[in-house]
């Protein structure tokens, strides 16, 4: 293909904003989709940097960036006679068989989409997209990009980088009350790697681990893929039931909590359990993990410390992740680890903990280190709160009395039970049908022991379309259950 076609073709790198994958991901997916069916052939040239970012009105480091993944992977070859060109050596391998080898190597599982789908209103876990700093953060990127030295590329130290984790140690002082060294916090990929890395180092086989019900279902599923024995523990609201926990397993091994804002009810750990539960794991030598997942929105009162900050005995490891702050696509986050484990973790993080990208981690480091970080929360909690009192707003109406909302002091979502309805899980796939994306409060629990609703995230939907995103849950309420739907 040429560099003329390319231009006139604009579908072949068209970007979508509304993902969640970063931009720079997307030139790169594209662009490598493009290589392996043949649409540029080995030798195509490719528009300088410059002259593709002006066609897809983005900023140069974004381009570059995509550039860069697609030559370390030998798919193009930048800065020959003709500029940046296709890989002419892959001539020999883009044969049909081998270009089926090249996709088996390169590219995402055939269970996985090919491409990503955009964000649905009410889906959760994400932030809000249309909110991020684009612009600033091609600028961080395309700066530590150019400035990567030989060193930095060839190895890095396993806990992370050190400016970042320097960071988080003091964000951590001022907002969430924990004092700790930058030689406790170990960078990870998401809180799925801190939780992962902790069942490969504290946990054996059978090993009994208090989870709370309804919980957060992936982590749930990875404690259970290593071994561990699941304590269901109820959740009302105060929290955690210590008592119950206490009694139905007093030697547990390992207690996994979010007591800031409970996932996915929204309710607080109290005090009194908060010092129950770090009383028990001082006393009996268990550990406990404190997801903090998404403390940094609070709308109505004082921010609450962390669980952490009240550990005297040093028996908690905290977990943060800036998946719900910054993006998912980042899969970046951090553990900090009491001292008297330093030496075991350090240990398994050479040996088992895959980390995160260095360059994600440099940008992020400077974009906390320039003050952008607390800027960006800061417009973060009132764009959420406006755009939660606009979603509440908005289901009263359309709903009346026919929808019950759940509406925490903070977090990204809300909860909306249906009277009459027991099914959420069919609702919620009603819901997705129609191209939505609420999940079922029932999938998040173990048994039957929460009553059925729809967890609802308002942090995807504007403040001038909560009342037709409303509209539409109800019409799919009405196809699953008829008309009737009681309304005031």
């Amino acid at each position: 293909m040429t560099r003329s076609r390319l231009r006139e073709d604009a579908r072949l790198v068209r970007l979508d904003r509304r993902l969640a994958t970063p931009l720079f991901r997307q030139v790169y997916q594209r662009i490598r989709d493009a290589i392996l069916d043949g649409t540029l052939p080995p030798g195509a040239s490719l528009p300088s940097s410059r002259s593709l970012a002006a066609q897809l009105s983005t900023a140069r480091g974004t381009i570059e960036l995509a550039y860069t993944l697609l030559a370390g992977e030998d798919y193009i070859l930048g800065r020959t006679a003709s500029g940046t060109v296709v890989n002419p050596r892959l001539r020999r391998l883009l044969t049909p068989g081998g270009r089926q080898e090249l996709r088996r190597k390169f590219t995402v599982p055939p269970h996985a989409p090919s491409h990503p789908t955009p964000v649905r209103p009410f889906q959760m876990g994400l932030p809000a997209l249309d909110a991020f700093p684009r612009k600033l953060w091609a600028r961080l990127i395309a700066r530590r990009a150019r400035s990567l030295s030989e060193t930095a590329m060839v190895s890095q130290d396993p806990a992370g980088y050190a400016p970042l984790r320097q960071a988080i140690a003091g964000y951590l002082a001022i907002a969430r009350g924990i004092r700790c060294s930058t030689a406790q916090i170990f960078v990870t990929a998401g809180y799925q790697g801190a939780l992962g890395l902790i069942t490969r180092t504290l946990l054996a086989p059978g090993d009994a681990v208090w989870f709370e019900n309804p919980g957060y279902f992936r982590g749930c599923e990875a404690l259970a893929k290593a071994g561990a024995a699941i304590v269901p523990v109820p959740v009302d609201r105060d929290g955690l039931d210590t008592s119950f926990a206490i009694k139905r397993s007093p030697k547990g091994r390992l207690a996994v909590v979010t007591p800031s804002h409970q996932c996915p009810l929204g309710v607080t750990l109290s005090l009194p359990r908060r010092l129950e539960l770090l009383a028990w794991a001082a006393k009996t030598g268990a550990w406990i993990v404190e997801d903090d997942y998404d403390s940094e929105f609070r709308y109505r009162g004082h921010p609450l410390p962390a669980l952490k900050s009240l550990d005297e005995a040093d028996r908690v490891f905290y977990a943060g992740s800036f998946s719900k702050v910054l993006s998912p696509g980042l899969r970046l986050g951090y553990l900090v680890v009491p001292s008297s484990e330093l030496n075991r973790f350090s240990r398994d993080t050479e040996l088992f903990a895959p980390i995160s990208s260095l360059l994600d981690q440099m940008v992020v480091a400077d974009f906390m280190i320039d003050g952008h970080f607390a800027r960006h929360l800061k417009q973060m909690r009132r764009l959420y709160a406006e755009r939660r009192n606009a979603l509440v707003s908005a289901l009263h109406k359309v709903f009346g009395d026919g929808i019950v909302l759940d509406v925490p002091s903070g977090g990204m979502h809300v909860i909306g039970r249906f009277p009459g309805c027991r099914d959420d899980v069919a609702l919620a796939a009603s819901a997705q049908r129609g191209g939505l994306g609420p999940f079922a409060l029932s999938s998040c629990a173990v048994g039957k022991s929460v009553d059925p609703g729809l967890l609802l995230s308002f942090t995807n939907i504007p403040v001038e379309a909560a009342a037709r995103e409303a509209q539409r849950l109800l019409q799919a309420i009405r196809r699953l259950f008829g008309s009737s739907m009681n309304r005031s």
